[in-house]
């Protein structure tokens, strides 16, 4: 990885690094830390304190959660290196827009783009918006309608703090990337000293009766542990803005991917170190739960507040990283012209980010948690499998691209994420097939707007 970043000739369907001649382009002001605190503060949201409750209504031992946790990490692993490889031979705007565009063409380049914008990206930033109202409920007694409006305003503060510039978007990101982490180790680290004395996780390791086949119950919580996985890709989208793509984008990618999965396992063994399966599988907050079991009420409100930091840094990490894809496409002529358009004092894309979150608002009134997560596994993972596959793709039609970095055990590795992803796909057309339906149909309404683009670019 240590390799110089390297420019592939300029394509003539993409300007990725921003803005014609005389006008502001993306400043390149990220470097390693930076891209790395996006990657783990936007993966770590809610999910390792909402998802644990069910996984345990599905898998009745803890060796099965952590296998379940160690599948779902590892699958994002090797997307997070497939794509490295992708990332460092297309260091511009856009991450798997560009990928996609370059391994099968514009269409998918631009379906995946409106994906994101109509719900991929904007219903995981509505997702988590929901998420924090229901955690200040928690804390402050607020009714259905206040709620609303606390998620709606948390989407619109941070849009705005976003407008203003990629170091103000980065330092709230690395604030609250570390603020969370910290959080996060010292709740494990009081649980696990606390839990190791009282011989509940020796207790609930294996099932108390015999094994019953995992197969669909083992499906159904993978679905879940992949919401709080989800996110690890989103750097890719920044790659513009990194001092160093070639080199620093893979880097970050894997370091943030496997901080992220040591949090994990470590976080659910905690649970499981003072709580048992049924404490867990009745708990909505299985954090507060064991933390107020064993420090009292107080330690409950500290892990609310946690969360709440939690969930924050993960909707900053989204909100700055979605616009670069819109940016991207604009760029190509595939979007409005106006999307690509930069503030001149600000080098931020400021359209593509009001929007972006006007939407994400709407989002937030239409769906439950639940619903909204359910929507943007089973769309997202349609892409990743494809993103992914364009790595095979193009090192058969492209054999000479320089790449800087490769993907290790190819083609295994890019494979056994692909047939992951399809079966991700269709294991949540059987489960959810009303869920399914509409997001394929959000996906489509993408068509007819592709050739309005073409017709309005031609």
């Amino acid at each position: 990885m240590s390799n110089p970043a390297v420019r592939t000739p300029p394509s003539p369907l993409h300007s990725s690094e921003g803005g014609e001649a005389g006008h502001p382009s993306l400043a390149r002001e990220l470097t390693l830390l930076d891209a790395t605190a996006i990657v783990v503060g936007t993966v770590i949201g809610s999910g390792i304190f909402l998802v644990p409750s069910s996984v345990a209504g599905q898998l009745d031992s803890l060796l099965a959660v952590l296998l379940v946790w160690i599948v779902g990490g590892a699958l994002s692993l090797f997307g997070a290196l497939s794509l490295a490889e992708m990332g460092a031979a297309f260091p511009g705007a856009g991450g798997l827009y560009v990928y996609l565009r370059h391994a099968f063409g514009r269409t998918a380049g631009f379906l995946y783009g409106w994906a994101l914008l109509v719900m991929i990206h904007s219903g995981t930033i509505a997702t988590l918006a929901v998420a924090f109202s229901l955690y200040v409920a928690r804390l402050v007694p607020v009714g259905h309608s206040e709620q609303r409006l606390l998620s709606i305003g948390s989407i619109l503060v941070l849009t705005v703090v976003n407008c203003l510039g990629i170091r103000a978007g980065k330092l709230v990101q690395n604030i609250f990337a570390t603020a969370k982490l910290a959080g996060l180790l010292a709740m494990t680290g009081l649980l696990l000293a606390r839990g190791l004395q009282t011989g509940t996780l020796s207790q609930s390791f294996l099932p108390d009766g015999p094994m019953q086949p995992l197969w669909i119950p083992f499906g159904v919580a993978l679905v879940a542990v992949l919401w709080a996985y989800e996110g690890w890709h989103v750097v890719s989208f920044t790659a513009a803005e990194i001092r160093q793509p070639a080199r620093d984008l893979p880097r970050s990618l894997l370091l943030g991917t496997v901080v992220v999965i040591a949090c994990y396992l470590a976080a659910n063994t905690a649970y499981y170190s003072v709580l048992t399966r049924p404490e867990i599988q009745q708990s909505d907050t299985v954090a507060a739960t064991a933390m107020s079991k064993v420090f009292g009420p107080l330690a409950g409100v500290f892990i609310s507040m946690l969360i709440l930091v939690s969930i924050i840094g993960a909707m900053n990490g989204m909100v700055l990283t979605g616009p670069r894809v819109y940016y991207a496409m604009a760029e190509d002529g595939l979007f409005f012209r106006a999307f690509a358009r930069m503030s001149a004092r600000y080098r931020t894309p400021v359209l593509a980010i009001v929007v972006q979150g006007v939407w994400a608002c709407v989002l937030t009134l239409f769906g439950t948690f639940q619903e909204l997560f359910t929507y943007v596994i089973f769309t997202a993972w349609i892409f990743y499998g494809l993103a992914v596959a364009g790595v095979l793709v193009l090192r058969r039609t492209q054999p000479d691209l320089e790449r800087p970095f490769r993907v290790p055990l190819f083609p295994w590795l890019p494979l056994f994420f692909c047939l992951a992803a399809l079966g991700i796909t269709l294991s949540t057309i059987a489960a959810n097939p009303n869920h399914a339906a509409i997001g394929i149909g959000l996906v489509l309404t993408g068509i007819p707007a592709y050739f309005a683009f073409r017709r309005q670019t031609s």
